[in-house]
């Protein structure tokens, strides 16, 4: 999942930034590249705090949203999307029974042992609920 960066550089080359959809998540660096590097880290550890404190995790807005709603807050600066695997905030896996019609399993099964990108059925079906469910 893709989240928005805003970033300002300072005339001595360091810069700063935050997540607009992210309250309180904020990040920096020396140099550019130091401040891109740095988000990313700073937007993990920020979800992490979120999920020890059973938050709910915010969901990305488009930076054109953004600009439309608030231009003048996003003035001489740059746009940054910080890719985030969302998959390593969902907690520990837990064991369940389930039951489903075999040809379903079937095709399930043939299409995981086609696709390398599944390691197995249950990530399969993991990933299966995540494009469904929302957030």
């Amino acid at each position: 999942m893709f989240y928005p960066a805003y970033i300002h550089t300072d005339p001595d080359g360091s810069s700063s930034g935050f997540f607009p959809d992210v309250p309180g998540c904020y990040f920096a660096g020396d140099t550019l590249d130091d401040t891109f590097q740095d988000a990313r880290g700073a937007l993990v550890a920020h979800f992490e705090a979120l999920c020890e404190l059973n938050k709910e995790l915010p969901l990305p807005g488009s930076v054109e949203t953004h600009l439309a709603c608030d231009p003048q807050n996003y003035a001489g600066g740059q746009w940054l999307l910080v890719d985030i695997n969302m998959n390593q905030f969902e907690g520990k896996a837990e064991r369940i029974n389930i039951t489903m019609p075999k040809r379903l399993l079937q095709k399930i099964d043939a299409f995981v042992r086609h696709n390398p990108d599944y390691a197995n059925r249950s990530a399969f079906l993991a990933e299966a609920a995540r494009r469904v469910l929302p957030g």
